[in-house]
């Protein structure tokens, strides 16, 4: 059997989803009868050229020379995935794209002069087709897997669309945003956390992004009800996934 050849590649984040692929530990041991793991820095100096099969990505376009190797990857690669926030949605980083990068620069480096970066953090999908999206900062690895396993079956992977309070839900959490007034972003967020914050007593701060069909209008209603003003709404939607296409649009009505 020729084993299907899979490349993992970094842009701007923090290498958290990469660490997620590296988590699977035991579980991964039997796709290795599957996948030839051709390219991965994180884990690996060894190297073989493209083209691939499955190419991982992680992590947002903040450079000219990340717009050059986006598209070489996907020249090379027969399906590409983004995994996590900042590949899907350009990720927290992409708070940038709200405010002057030029005075950020001039803040943090003693020579500005030499960082060379362009003024918007952007999802992969804004510059080269991508076969599927995987939400998350870091993604889940049993999601991360499922998809993996569907994609060398030939299948559509399994997974849910359903928003953060299914999960809570699931695990009899009593709700944060009705019992205690707290602003949760667990109805317009996507699943795949576990409803972890939640279940510590933590509202949603949408890490996941936004689930599909997101009524953030709705929510919004409740938290207005509780007394939310337009700057406090501004920051929910602008945190891990200020790009997202709905938390986007959401936010603009609170500038």
């Amino acid at each position: 059997m020729v084993k299907k050849k899979l490349a993992v590649w970094k842009f701007a984040s923090c290498d958290g989803c990469q660490l997620s692929i590296l988590d699977l530990e035991d579980e991964i041991i039997p796709l290795s009868e599957e996948i030839n793991i051709a390219y991965f820095p994180e884990a690996s100096s060894d190297y073989q050229a493209g083209p691939y099969d499955i190419s991982l990505v992680e992590g947002s376009i903040t450079t000219a020379h990340d717009l050059q190797r986006i598209e070489q990857v996907r020249a090379e690669s027969e399906v590409l995935v983004t995994i996590g926030a900042c590949a899907s949605a350009g990720g927290i980083q992409a708070l940038r794209n709200f405010a002057n990068v030029k005075e950020f620069i001039n803040l943090v480096y003693a020579h500005p002069e030499y960082i060379k970066t362009l003024d918007q953090s952007s999802p992969i999908s804004n510059h080269v087709k991508v076969d599927f999206e995987l939400r998350g900062c870091p993604v889940n690895k049993a999601q991360l897997l499922e998809l993996i396993n569907s994609i060398l079956k030939g299948k559509a992977p399994n997974i849910s669309p359903d928003s953060v309070c299914t999960e809570c839900k699931a695990k009899s959490n009593v709700c944060l945003l009705i019992t205690e007034k707290k602003p949760c972003l667990g109805p317009v967020t996507h699943s795949g956390c576990g409803a972890i914050c939640p279940t510590f007593n933590r509202p949603c701060f949408g890490c996941y992004g936004p689930k599909p069909g997101a009524n953030t209008n709705s929510l919004n209603e409740a938290f207005k009800a509780m007394g939310l003003s337009s700057q406090e709404l501004l920051r929910l939607y602008r945190s891990f996934n200020p790009n997202a296409e709905e938390f986007l649009k959401e936010a603009k009505k609170h500038e």
